[in-house]
């Protein structure tokens, strides 16, 4: 298991970074990770690309895992903070945003398909993604997280 990088490792971060697998858990019922040990280090290691964003009015990436990285074509300085439409071309993004729409309204979906651009330019296609919201004990919503096969 590959070490957490330390940009992630404060306690906000490791906060902000273990609601992922928290809100997971708690819409859909099932584990995003296995149970045990270090949540968000399980989170980084993850064979599924993760990803999150917060409630910005440009919500900007706060996480990506290694699986997610290598996805993107990204490193940590370049895909945290950038803002997650990004993540989508121009014209792909109302379906992106209809999506979310939808995700706000419901708290998960389990079925997103769509397309995706890497930082480079190339495109690549995601399938039977999971997106759901980021909801807080206290039932705030903190942002939105997706996780998808490499």
């Amino acid at each position: 298991m590959e070490a957490l990088p330390p940009q992630f490792d404060t306690p906000d971060l490791r906060q902000r970074i273990a609601l992922i697998a928290d809100s997971h858990q708690r819409l859909t019922g099932r584990p995003l990770v296995a149970a045990g040990g270090d949540l968000v280090a399980a989170l980084w290691n993850a064979p599924l690309a993760v990803v999150a964003h917060g409630t910005e009015a440009d919500p900007l990436f706060f996480f990506g895992n290694r699986a997610a990285l290598t996805a993107f074509k990204a490193d940590l300085s370049r895909f945290i903070g950038m803002p997650s439409r990004l993540s989508a071309e121009a014209p792909d993004r109302a379906e992106r945003q209809a999506l979310l729409d939808r995700v706000t309204a419901h708290g998960y979906v389990d079925d997103y398909a769509g397309s995706r651009v890497k930082l480079d330019g190339e495109h690549f296609r995601i399938e039977n993604a999971t997106v759901w919201n980021l909801i807080d004990k206290a039932g705030v919503r903190r942002g939105q997280a997706a996780a998808f096969a490499v």
